[in-house]
């Protein structure tokens, strides 16, 4: 099994439409408020770069990509390395994270992709901590707490 193999997937229905999930996904106010407290640093163009800061288990870090795609209300896919993966900072240690947004103006249906993953147990992390992402995403756009 290689790194293609090992593909973290998680996903949320969210009663809003999609340019409303679209705004929390690109909104750095929003995105604090269900990514952890991430700080989230990026124009939305393709080529630039995105950055996010903050703390992760007792450990402060700054992640770092790139916009690959933006199609907005429709995909987000950008690059994703972190520090904290003791890995070297190189484009094999990248992740590509997809976001896709399908449905209709009641119902959005959010799916994230992420590659790249190291072990299938890596994978399993990953997917863990991007489904809580998700499921704070809905709570933010619903505004449920």
């Amino acid at each position: 099994m290689t790194r293609d193999d090992h593909v973290a997937r998680a996903s949320v229905d969210i009663e809003a439409g999609r340019a409303e999930v679209w705004d929390a996904l690109v909104d750095p106010d929003q995105i604090s408020q269900y990514m952890f407290g991430a700080k989230v640093r990026s124009d939305w163009v393709e080529g630039s770069e995105i950055t996010w800061e903050g703390e992760w288990q007792g450990s402060e870090y700054q992640d770092k990509g790139e916009i690959v795609e933006i199609d907005p209300s429709n995909t987000l896919r950008y690059t994703h390395y972190s520090p904290l993966s003791g890995q070297p900072d190189s484009p094999e240690n990248y992740h590509n994270v997809t976001v896709d947004l399908t449905g209709d103006d009641s119902v959005t249906t959010v799916t994230l992709t992420q590659d790249n993953n190291d072990t299938v147990e890596a994978a399993e992390h990953s997917e863990k901590n991007w489904q809580t992402m998700l499921d704070g995403l809905k709570d933010v756009v619903e505004g449920t707490p």
